[in-house]
């Protein structure tokens, strides 16, 4: 079985360092189980000095089976892990953020999720058997609250967690959702989850630990006000042309 992992990165420089380094080991041990493992990392327009030094500590891991693909423009992390996943070949394809907040290890409580019967399994951080190591600051919990209650208003309702950047999806599902998505930016969880649902395929809510980063690239404002109107989007597109439907 192949596994490939997809990584957006925006200005990342900073902690690509050690992030890489623990792919790198994830990889060797996934391999020592049998597990094939490629990595995709996808530079979603980051600035010269920054894509640079990104790029040398990526070639630095010195393995064919690491891709970096840049793009100049930046076109939010929706796009990049839509670049990601419609370039992978895994049979499955792991999401993860840049900073690792989830271990990428507990992909495999993700797998167990996919080898019951599940097309998609998304990490949560709200559902029971959960941990959070580190929380984020109280503003930041209380944002996500009123986006949890603008998730459910825009009519995806059933997961608590649309946002942890930790999710597995069988190929094949991957690729015909991802190929349909609209969302470039922080709410592409969302549609993407509505969009997989409205196909028949079978997602599910997966305990896995966490833990928050001071570095994150999500601004409360301008990022937030975006995601808003993108569900906002989501919601009336939803409302006037009905739910996703296959080809055919």
């Amino acid at each position: 079985m192949r596994l490939t992992l997809v990584i957006p990165v925006y200005k990342e420089h900073k902690r690509l360092d050690q992030s890489a380094r623990q792919v790198a080991a994830f990889m060797s041990a996934e391999r020592a189980k049998n597990i094939d493992v490629d990595v995709i990392f996808v530079d979603d327009g980051s600035p010269g000095d920054s894509a640079a030094i990104m790029k040398a500590t990526i070639m630095d891991l010195d393995d064919p089976d690491v891709k970096l693909v840049r793009y100049k423009r930046n076109q939010g992390k929706g796009f990049a892990v839509k670049t990601g996943v419609l370039a992978a070949h895994g049979d499955l394809i792991l999401m993860s953020d840049a900073d690792l907040s989830s271990p990428l290890e507990d992909w495999r409580k993700l797998k167990e999720a996919i080898d019951a019967g599940a097309d998609i399994a998304c990490g949560s951080r709200a559902v029971h058997g959960a941990h959070i190591g580190k929380a984020p600051p109280l503003y930041r919990r209380m944002l996500s609250r009123i986006f949890n209650l603008m998730v459910r208003l825009s009519g995806v309702h059933g997961i608590r967690d649309t946002q942890c950047g930790f999710k597995l999806f069988r190929n094949a599902p991957a690729k015909e959702i991802f190929s349909r998505l609209r969302i470039k930016r922080f709410a592409f969880d969302v549609e993407m989850i509505a969009m997989a649902r409205d196909l028949g395929y079978k997602v599910v809510e997966v305990p896995v630990n966490w833990n928050y980063s001071d570095h994150s690239t999500v601004r409360v404002f301008s990022s937030g006000g975006r995601m808003l109107f993108d569900l906002f989007m989501l919601a009336v597109r939803r409302m006037v042309f009905g739910k996703s439907k296959r080809d055919g």
